[in-house]
């Protein structure tokens, strides 16, 4: 792509792409192309102008080679998918807005006094209609006290006053469903699958994996316990169950057999199966983020719904203030000043969007949040409860050493423990596959069906052999495998410092694989941190071994930790320090942490691990640094106490604003449009960065 650099800083450059008319199809492409470049920070389109202003972080000569290559044609930048785009949004409203307000200096200018009263009658219909089916409900809310404002301007024939009103009203609308729509959008964006691969079906009926960009529909794929179902489709051989509470808020699982459809976002909680794929783009699952978000009660902040109700609360006074100002002063003006400003207005738009405001402020901290219900119960917590593996140590463990037993060949095993080991993403998993790649063991799908057991291990059939690999509760105690006599010594004296893999073949010990799993950087400055944010009490839960375990615990400075414990024990735990009048984080990262996720006040998992986690989790962070739950943290406190401050704002003003006209001050057009005015004032400001 042709372009021109028209100014540049260090690190920033705003080019201009030579080329008129840029879509914003396109503009949207080129944003998600370069901002997947590692190095660029961040990238701002004008696709009105064709210009873009670019941050980025390596040479700049390498960006000016970035740019010299780009093009629209490019296969890379064709296949991006663009749903749901926020600028689409922008677009959309900003002309509404300039309509409104062309269409209305246009008929003030030119059209007749006769036809603009006719126009204000016509108009009125709406509003007039509109309360009358919220009274008709039992109702009464800020769409009765607009009627009867426009209603009693009319009747005095102030018609000026009438038009002002419901000009106002009009823009007030847009406003609000644009600020609405760009917020959920935005955040619907940050809730993308970030399933990258797939295991397809091929015409031998052999499964390989492949990109989840190379799926086409009537392709079938294989899906195994925990893992994120990328694509709609049809399930045509097998059974699972499916955990869907991305489409309806239910956390129950559901039975998935033959014929059953199935659904992009939603989790196998347990089962396989093969589907035929129905849907490759995402539209239908930003659909259903969007629906979720908008429609979900249930993730709305207590102090959002408590300013919602209050704001209807206050209609009938309003209208009961009205009517005693017009019986003290019998002037219609002043009583008309009270209609003119109602709170609900503010409080209703200014809440959700502060909540919404926040939720795609930690977006930007790698963070995706459910809800504002989730901020409310992140800012209240004060109790902490960690994972370990791959939580607070690193989330890219690495194999150490394979310790081989029974005569069994080293790379054998590690080629025989990654085929086993692929089907289901944990970060000892990963470390497994990772390693045996890069030794370059490739190796057929040789076994049958594989069996995941919850917090224990894997179990398989290879060539006629029972192979299984987990850890040593599962190996020794549940499948009752034992090592040969002539091997004790050697098995007792594995590296202590290492997390250890057991694999056994027909009860036989075959290997074990060393696990080095260090803990992640800062992770003790983060939960110094937490303390100071007003976490009291830290607390790590883990499968592995008390030494394990106790060593990690002293390291950080965690309060209690427990070792060897099941995926119940976790959750009856979180269970009890709520008994006990506490409000509970979990993190976590595996299959193994979901109970515990979902019995928390806040569950929050790490983005690296189990797609099931991440699912029954209420916020998803990255796994690359922990501190980002300061970060989250910091704007949970901020934000509520952004919801007080607005709630205390706004009611002064309105009130303000009511007394003025009452005395005479003011004349109720100028109420309105200072109501309105500050509606908006106060909606900027909630969409404004907490963290500065």
């Amino acid at each position: 792509m042709k372009c021109q650099i028209l100014h540049e800083t260090k690190n920033r450059m705003r080019v201009h792409f030579c080329k008129e008319n840029m879509t914003i199809e396109e503009a949207d492409k080129a944003d998600a192309y370069l901002k997947s470049i590692n190095g660029i920070e961040d990238v701002t389109v004008y696709e009105r102008t064709s210009d873009l202003i670019i941050y980025y972080s390596f040479d700049r000569s390498e960006l000016i080679g970035i740019l010299a290559q780009f093009s629209f044609e490019n296969d890379e930048v064709k296949n991006i998918e663009v749903v749901g785009t926020a600028r689409l949004v922008q677009r959309e409203y900003e002309e509404k807005l300039i309509m409104t307000i062309a269409l209305r200096y246009f008929r003030k200018i030119f059209y007749p006094f006769p036809l603009r009263i006719a126009l204000a009658y016509i108009k009125s219909v709406k509003y007039i209609l509109k309360a009358l089916k919220s009274l008709a409900k039992g109702q009464l809310n800020v769409s009765v006290l607009d009627a009867v404002a426009i209603t009693v301007s009319l009747i005095r024939g102030d018609f000026e006053t009438a038009s002002s009103v419901m000009f106002l009203l009009k823009i007030g609308e847009i406003l609000e469903e644009w600020t609405h729509k760009k917020s959920v959008s935005d955040l619907a964006n940050t809730m993308s699958l970030g399933v990258e691969k797939v295991w397809l079906k091929d015409k031998n009926g052999d499964e390989v994996l492949v990109s989840t960009k190379e799926i086409n529909v009537g392709d079938k794929i294989v899906l195994r316990t925990s893992n994120m179902i990328p694509l709609d489709g049809v399930v045509v051989d097998g059974g699972i169950t499916v955990n869907q509470a991305a489409i309806t808020g239910e956390s129950m699982a559901v039975n998935k057999t033959v014929d059953s459809h199935v659904y992009a976002g939603t989790v196998v909680e347990s089962g396989e199966c093969t589907v035929k794929v129905t849907q490759i783009n995402g539209q239908g699952r930003y659909d259903r983020i969007v629906k979720m978000i908008e429609d979900s009660e249930k993730l709305k902040s207590s102090l959002e719904s408590k300013a919602s109700n209050l704001a209807d609360k206050l209609v009938p006074f309003s209208l009961f203030g009205t009517i005693l100002t017009y019986a003290i002063t019998r002037n219609v003006t002043k009583a008309l000043s009270i209609l003119m400003v109602d709170y609900s207005c503010a409080l209703k738009l200014t809440m959700p969007v502060a909540v919404l405001s926040a939720i795609n402020e930690c977006s930007n901290y790698d963070a995706t949040v459910k809800g504002g219900k989730y901020l409310e119960a992140l800012s209240k917590a004060n109790v902490i409860v960690f994972d370990k593996t791959g939580t607070l140590t690193n989330a890219q463990p690495k194999v150490a050493d394979v310790i081989t037993f029974n005569g069994s060949d080293k790379t054998e095993m590690l080629r025989l423990a990654a085929c086993l080991e692929e089907h289901f993403p944990h970060s000892v998993a990963n470390a497994v596959v990772n390693e045996a790649k890069a030794r370059g063991l490739d190796h057929a799908e040789q076994h049958s069906k594989v069996e995941y057991i919850v917090a224990h291990g894997i179990s398989s059939i290879v060539d006629n052999e029972k192979v299984v690999i987990g850890s040593y509760h599962f190996v020794f105690e549940d499948e009752n495998c034992t090592v040969s006599e002539n091997e004790t010594e050697k098995f007792n004296t594995i590296p202590n410092e290492y997390s250890h893999l057991y694999m056994a073949i027909n009860r036989k010990l075959v290997a074990v694989i060393c696990i080095e799993d260090p803990i992640k950087a800062n992770v003790k400055q983060t939960l110094d941190n937490l303390r100071k944010c007003g976490i009291d009490k830290i607390v790590m839960m883990t499968g592995d071994s008390e030494r394990t375990a106790r060593a990690v615990a002293e390291k950080l400075g965690i309060d209690e930790y427990y070792a060897e414990v099941m995926p119940e024990d976790k959750a009856m735990f979180i269970e009890k320090m709520q008994t006990d009048g506490n409000s509970v984080i979990m993190v976590g990262d595996g299959i193994n942490d979901s109970p515990a996720l979902s019995k928390a006040d806040v569950g929050i998992a790490i983005s690296s691990g189990a797609a099931i986690a991440k699912e029954i989790a209420d916020i998803t962070v990255s796994s690359d640094d922990l501190n980002s739950l300061v970060t989250l943290k910091k704007i949970s406190n901020l934000l509520m106490a952004r919801i007080r401050s607005n709630y205390r704002s706004i009611m002064s003003f309105n009130t303000a604003l009511i007394v003025l006209g009452v005395v005479g001050i003011i004349p109720p057009t100028t109420s309105a449009f200072l109501h309105n005015a500050s509606t908006l004032a106060f909606t900027l400001k909630s969409m404004t960065k907490l963290l500065k």
